[in-house]
């Protein structure tokens, strides 16, 4: 099993050189510097454990923030749910907010197919990918209310980005055209 690693240097922007990065990684840079949000980066192996999450979320000075890909039982509503890490998923409480009942984890042949995005890199930033807009993202309050920066994945689990909440809320969702909902977990 390969050890987990962290490139201790914190980067502000894109990577100097993105020739040996995937494409969809450098088109959120792309998209992330059009929209002129600014961005802190990691570089790391894969995260594969909520440890390595947090060992990248201390590091980037943020609190860990879940990102669970769901569907409903007939696989036609799908949904990304953006929560604080700390706090448990509780099925019930979310499916009365949204009026869907029996929700579960999508597979990740949607996750491919909705955001380009595999498991273990799940992130808000896969929503520009959504061109037919078949995810409905659901925000937790808390995340909002007292999270200053949110951390995600450029499309890929093997960097993470500290970006400012209200960018997030106010530049690029709009400018991807995914209005959000809040729920209350």
């Amino acid at each position: 099993m390969n050890e987990f690693y962290i490139d201790p240097v914190l980067y502000t922007g894109r990577p100097a050189d993105c020739t040996d990065r995937l494409a969809k990684e450098v088109r959120t840079y792309d998209l992330l510097d059009k929209l002129a949000i600014p961005y802190s980066r990691m570089d790391h192996t894969a995260t594969a454990t909520m440890e390595d999450c947090h060992d990248i979320d201390t590091r980037l000075d943020i609190a860990i923030c879940k990102n669970l890909f769901l569907c409903n039982a007939q696989k036609t509503d799908f949904y990304l749910l953006m929560m604080p890490g700390e706090k448990k998923f509780k099925t019930a409480v979310l499916s009365k907010q949204i009026g869907s009942a029996r929700l579960s984890f999508a597979g990740p042949e949607f996750m491919e197919e909705f955001l380009d995005i595999t498991p273990g890199s799940v992130s808000v930033l896969g929503l520009m990918n959504d061109k037919n807009h078949r995810v409905r993202l659901l925000i937790d309050a808390d995340v909002i209310d007292h999270h200053e920066y949110i951390g995600c994945h450029p499309c890929i689990n093997t960097s993470s980005l500290r970006i400012r909440t209200t960018d997030l809320l106010e530049k690029f969702l709009p400018y991807v055209e995914h209005p959000y909902t809040v729920v209350y977990l």
